[in-house]
């Protein structure tokens, strides 16, 4: 399934020869059967069997579970372990919504995205006036969300609502699904940008004024990131966002698509407004942003922690001589 290939991890294509074309239309088949299926459910049935198919996937993803009781522990060292648990039952049902919704992409219209989703700019307060000055005297965008809620619908929302939005992408290591998925994501506007070898891509657009979305929330090798607090506990980061913003003097501004059990439809949360400054300490600079930046993906996964990816090794890589806490003990 898209979304749980995209939460579990997506392999660059250049590894794909390892697949046999059989292989490959043989997962193609069972994603547009699966999609085809939930597709033309009920809305509510399909996300009721997209989250009896996820956890039932996870039975057997033993390692990913045990990850995700090692990350909320991290995070959450005051809460019980049976309080550590609900949050990842949570995870789960929120990956199984999220596959529920995806399979209605291809048939809902711009009308249908509109009345299930509202967007919430409250976080960005008196901020959002000069937000939209900025914006009308041509500077770019960057979007920046973690992996919490239902993040396809909250981009998808985003061009049929708003404007389109270009977003960052590894390419699946199954070209079939990845045009089919792609087509579908992109079915209002937007547009996938290959992560590989985005940057000059990248700046050409937010110099243009255009909108590029991120998930800047997971681990990196120390050689492409910094370290910075998250839940008090230094993560490796990445830098790129804060550099890109630099150099081109886009405007960053953290969000995420969060599923509200009262109003029964997704709310799009905008925190800050967050811009580089330009001093003498290039480096500096760059750090000061990516703090900010990683704060609001704190405040968001405080605020709603069990629609957050809690399967990922977000601590994976350490300061030098610090022990990696997903390591096995013998």
């Amino acid at each position: 399934m898209p979304c749980l290939r995209s939460a579990v991890g997506k392999v660059d294509r250049s590894i794909m020869a390892k697949k046999s074309s059989f292989q490959i239309k043989a997962e193609f088949l069972v994603v547009r059967t699966v999609v085809g299926i939930l597709g033309i459910l009920p809305r509510q049935l399909s996300i009721w069997i997209g989250q009896r198919i996820v956890n039932f996937v996870f039975l057997f993803l033993k390692d990913l579970r045990r990850t995700a009781f090692i990350n909320t522990g991290i995070a959450f060292p005051e809460k019980s372990e049976n309080e550590r648990r609900r949050l990842i039952r949570g995870c789960f049902e929120n990956l199984g919504r999220v596959l529920g919704e995806l399979c209605h992409f291809p048939s809902v219209t711009p009308e249908d995205v509109s009345a299930l989703v509202e967007f919430n700019f409250e976080g960005l307060g008196e901020e959002r006036a000069y937000y939209d000055s900025e914006v009308a005297k041509g500077r770019g965008t960057i979007l920046a969300g973690p992996h919490m809620g239902n993040w396809e619908i909250g981009v998808f929302a985003y061009s049929a609502s708003r404007r389109p939005i270009s977003y960052l992408a590894r390419r699946m290591d199954n070209p079939l699904i990845e045009d089919y998925v792609t087509g579908i994501r992109t079915r209002f506007g937007n547009r996938s940008i290959n992560k590989r070898n985005s940057f000059g891509e990248t700046i050409q657009l937010l110099r243009d004024g255009g909108i590029l979305g991120v998930m800047p929330d997971i681990n990196v090798q120390e050689k492409d990131g910094i370290f910075v607090p998250f839940f008090g506990i230094p993560a490796c980061t990445t830098a790129g966002v804060a550099t890109l913003a630099r150099r081109t003097n886009a405007l960053i501004i953290t969000m995420c698509c969060i599923w509200d059990k009262e109003k029964r439809k997704y709310v799009v949360h905008h925190g800050s407004l967050i811009e580089t400054a330009y001093t003498n300490d290039r480096h500096g600079d760059v750090r000061e942003a990516t703090e900010a930046l990683t704060a609001d993906m704190e405040k968001f996964v405080r605020a709603f922690p069990d629609q957050w990816l809690w399967i990922h090794k977000r601590w994976k890589t350490r300061p030098a001589g610090e022990p990696n806490p997903y390591a096995k003990q013998n």
